[in-house]
């Protein structure tokens, strides 16, 4: 039982249920994300390299039931044979940079939301060591106790 209560402390605290919402909202980013790419991005890519659709770029290693050629990587599949999908790839890389570009502005952003610090101001009094009482910094006699202070 103490193990479950130890646990119960430690889902429940605060940036352990701020890191469950934040890898839900970047399971649903990342869909955004995959959309954005396939998509919008690289249909024109495609276009302007002579009409290549890079999700249908790929290598038949072995054929399947029915001979290839196939035409696409579903119907290579379909049929059984082996294939490197190195457009499938691409686009996976494409989309893990423009991911990794969209979280470095969001932190980038945020960082810049964040409060400065001001450096602290330098100390205008300090204390006299005789009798304790505050006495401007530049002091060379303590006002209170006549100290001669050095």
């Amino acid at each position: 039982m103490a193990v479950l209560e130890e646990f119960k402390k430690f889902a429940m605290r605060g940036n352990v249920v701020d890191m469950a919402v934040g890898i839900i909202i970047g399971g649903a980013f990342g869909t955004i994300v995959k959309s954005l790419v396939d998509d919008v991005i690289m249909p024109p890519v495609g276009l302007l390299l002579g009409g290549v659709d890079f999700s249908d770029l790929f290598l038949t290693l072995k054929d399947g039931a029915t001979a290839g050629p196939y035409a696409t990587v579903a119907a290579a599949k379909e049929a059984g044979a082996v294939t490197l999908n190195a457009g499938l790839f691409i686009n996976s890389v494409i989309s893990f940079t423009i991911v990794a570009f969209a979280v470095f502005l969001l932190i980038k952003g945020m960082n810049s939301l964040q409060k400065k610090e001001e450096p602290a101001a330098d100390p205008t009094e300090k204390e006299c060591p005789h009798c304790f009482t505050s006495i401007p910094i530049k002091a060379t006699r303590c006002p209170n106790c006549t100290s001669e202070l050095s």
